[in-house]
């Protein structure tokens, strides 16, 4: 577990893009039984997820005509069980921090793995969160 200074200032973070925060797996089951799409957000403290991913998710949320549902995220290595129930949703693809899944009516019809996050700018990866979005939303 991460200690709150940390932690918090990333739980800070993930509030102002308006991702909602869930911690537990009753939470997780909830959101993503609703219908709709659900883009869900598995956060970090590594570098990428602070420099890429929650930067790029941020981008590609601002002013979108096209976009999910609802915004979700679990947090590795701090909301642990909330993280292993979101996993199992998308559980075909390997276990990633950061990483992303877009969810639509409980399949997952679109996937960004760590490693198509690493090396990126905000920028890019802000697109291929728009590209998922304008083809499944």
């Amino acid at each position: 577990m991460y200690p709150p200074e940390i932690v918090d200032p990333i739980r800070a973070d993930v509030r102002a893009i308006g991702l909602t925060e869930l911690t537990t797996p009753a939470e997780v089951d909830a959101a993503l039984a609703q219908p709709g799409t659900a883009l869900v957000l598995v956060n970090s403290v590594c570098g990428c997820a602070a420099g890429g991913a929650r930067p790029g998710l941020q981008r590609a949320l601002q002013g979108a005509a096209v976009r999910p549902t609802r915004s979700v995220t679990v947090f590795a290595g701090v909301d642990r069980e909330a993280t292993a129930r979101a996993r199992s949703h998308f559980a075909e693809f390997p276990p990633s921090s950061p990483s992303a899944a877009l969810i639509k009516d409980g399949e997952v019809v679109w996937f960004l793995h760590r490693h198509q996050i690493e090396g990126r700018t905000p920028e890019q990866i802000a697109e291929s969160f728009r590209q998922a979005f304008a083809a499944h939303c």
